[in-house]
C-alpha cells in the first residue's frame, strides 16, 4: 500500500512510524520535516499529504504535529479526505470502520513507540462497515465535500 506521511517535526516517534511502515512492506511518501527541503509547517505538510490521497497518488496518509489537531484540521479541508485523529487502537478501528477515514492523524507528543504499532496494528486491520447507516453517513460527508467545492 502507498502511504503518504507527514510530520511538522522531526521527532523520534515519527521517525519511528517511517520505520514501521517500511517494515510492514508500504510505500511511502513523505512531507514536511521528514522531507529536507520541504515546508514543515503543519498545515502545508498535513495538506500535501491529504492531497496525494484525494489524488490517487497514495491509497491513505498519516499526518503528525505536536498535538494532532491541527493535522487533522488540515487534512480535512481537502475534499475526499476523512482524517481521524487517534490516540488509541480502539480510536482507529472505529475511524476506518464506521468513518471509512482515509487519513490518520496521530500526536507526536501522546504516541509512544509501542502505542504507535498498536495504532497502526487496528488501522490496518479494519475495513469500512458495510452498514447501510454507516454507509450513509460516510455518503453524507462526502455530500459536504461537493456543497464546499460548487459553493
Amino acid at each position: 500500500m502507498w502511504i503518504s506521511v507527514s510530520s511538522d517535526m522531526d521527532e523520534p516517534v515519527a521517525r519511528a512510524l517511517l520505520a514501521e511502515l517500511g517494515r510492514r512492506g508500504h510505500e511511502v511518501t513523505a512531507h514536511g520535516a521528514l522531507s529536507p527541503g520541504d515546508d514543515p509547517q503543519w498545515a502545508a505538510c498535513s495538506e500535501a499529504a491529504a492531497r496525494d490521497v484525494a489524488a490517487g497518488r497514495a491509497d491513505q496518509a498519516i499526518v503528525c504535529c505536536w498535538t494532532g489537531t491541527g493535522a487533522s484540521i488540515a487534512a480535512n479541508k481537502v475534499p475526499g479526505v476523512r482524517a481521524a485523529l487517534c490516540t488509541d487502537a480502539y480510536s482507529a478501528d472505529g475511524a476506518r470502520r464506521w468513518n471509512d477515514a482515509n487519513v490518520l492523524a496521530l500526536s507526536l507528543r501522546l504516541t509512544s513507540e509501542p502505542l504507535l504499532k498498536e495504532i497502526l496494528d487496528a488501522w490496518f486491520a479494519a475495513a469500512a462497515s458495510e452498514d447501510a447507516e454507516d454507509r450513509e453517513n460516510v455518503a453524507r460527508v462526502d455530500r459536504l465535500d461537493l456543497r464546499r467545492t460548487t459553493s
